[in-house]
């Protein structure tokens, strides 16, 4: 007679990290819509933001707007997914806060303080995502 054991759960950790999931998905729908109204005033008003000379990921701010309003549409449909409860969400959530990641990281010599707050919310919410097993919820 075979017996299966099952992994040892851990509610207090799988209740905290399901709780988080739903804070994770609202900081990332803040940190999109926040991207988005960043990204437009980069194109709208680039002179706004000023870089030193010598960086290395020099795009227009033209260009980074347009990169910040993709993300942060990203991250707001993926925060959508999230809430609803759908399973690619969490996959394109944690691809799409990464990619945030990397912009935000480039985007350091624009905007230091915003870009280190934005990468330090995605790292939460990607391991708020990823621990999160909604079947033992």
């Amino acid at each position: 007679m075979t017996h299966m054991t099952k992994a040892p759960q851990h509610p207090v950790r799988e209740g905290f990290a399901a709780g988080t999931s739903i804070a994770a998905a609202i900081v990332l729908m803040t940190v999109g819509v926040l991207s988005i109204f960043e990204g437009v005033s980069a194109v709208a008003q680039d002179d706004m933001f000023v870089v030193g000379p010598s960086y290395v990921y020099q795009f227009d701010t033209t260009s980074w707007g347009w990169i910040h309003i993709v993300l942060g549409a990203l991250l707001v449909v993926a925060a959508l997914g999230l809430m609803t409860g759908a399973t690619w969400a969490r996959v394109v959530a944690i691809c799409v806060a990464a990619l945030s990641i990397i912009g935000n990281f480039m985007w350091l010599p624009y905007y230091p303080a915003w870009s280190i707050l934005v990468i330090a919310l995605n790292v939460v919410a990607i391991w708020a995502i990823a621990t999160w097993k909604p079947e033992a919820a």
